[in-house]
């Protein structure tokens, strides 16, 4: 072998080292936790990460899983048997037992899917309930939904995609009561600029990370009373809709 060659070989192994090198720094420094890691499993008591979301989702289909998981958090939950046909076909809501406080929607009848359940624990703990506490000095009570199920297309239409509220994997938010007995509503408060309007504002924010589309009342008109949350499914790339 020539003399050149060898030394082009010996400069080609340098830069790969380096390379490799720098890639090792950099992953040292940025210490990344399971969160962000999208191979790791989702664990209840991580903080929420770049990963979380996309775990969540893959819970869809997951029965036993997703259930062993709700379990897990202390959730007091019922299991709702399979129900629906074609589009509108549930296999895993489920109902948060009366009296707990980990996840309290009302009305109480509300169920969404198993994953969707996961998703608003996660919001409920990290992003609603410390919210709650920084901007309003006081614990969020009820969650006030307008449901999660409804057979239905996206805006009622008669033909398009259907909602995610076909299989339960969303939900409308419109408004929280704190333990002080004041009420936060998305439509007579969002318009607003206090402390009401930056909660709701901070606790969309933060579903952001957490669910695949996050719409509000700065979305359109149709969204005035209310935030929807849901899990749609749009495969690896995860993209969100955050409105």
């Amino acid at each position: 072998m020539r003399i050149p060659n060898i030394i082009a070989w010996v400069r080609r192994l340098v830069w790969l080292g380096l390379i490799a090198f720098a890639l090792l720094v950099g992953y040292a420094w940025l210490q990344p936790g399971r969160e962000d890691l999208p191979w790791t499993p989702l664990a209840l008591t991580d903080p929420i990460g770049m990963a979380t979301r996309s775990k969540i989702v893959d819970l869809t289909g997951e029965r036993d899983q997703c259930l062993a998981l709700l379990d897990s958090s202390g959730l007091q939950f019922t299991p709702r048997e399979p129900f629906g046909a074609d589009q509108c076909r549930v296999e895993d809501a489920v109902r948060a037992d009366a009296g707990q406080t980990l996840l309290p929607l009302a009305p109480a009848s509300v169920a969404p899917s198993c994953p969707m359940a996961i998703g608003l624990l996660l919001w409920q703990a990290q992003v609603v309930q410390p919210q709650a506490q920084a901007l309003l000095g006081s614990k969020v009570t009820n969650i006030e939904t307008f449901g999660s199920y409804s057979c239905r297309r996206m805006y009622a239409r008669e033909d398009g995609p259907w909602s995610e509220h076909a299989t339960a994997d969303a939900l409308d938010v419109s408004g929280f009561v704190l333990a002080d007995g004041r009420r936060i509503s998305v439509l007579k408060d969002w318009p607003g600029d206090g402390d009401k309007a930056r909660f709701l504002r901070a606790v969309r924010n933060g579903a952001c990370d957490l669910f695949s589309t996050t719409l509000s009342p700065d979305y359109n008109a149709a969204h005035a009373d209310h935030l929807h949350l849901d899990l749609a499914d749009r495969g690896t790339m995860s993209w969100r809709a955050c409105r």
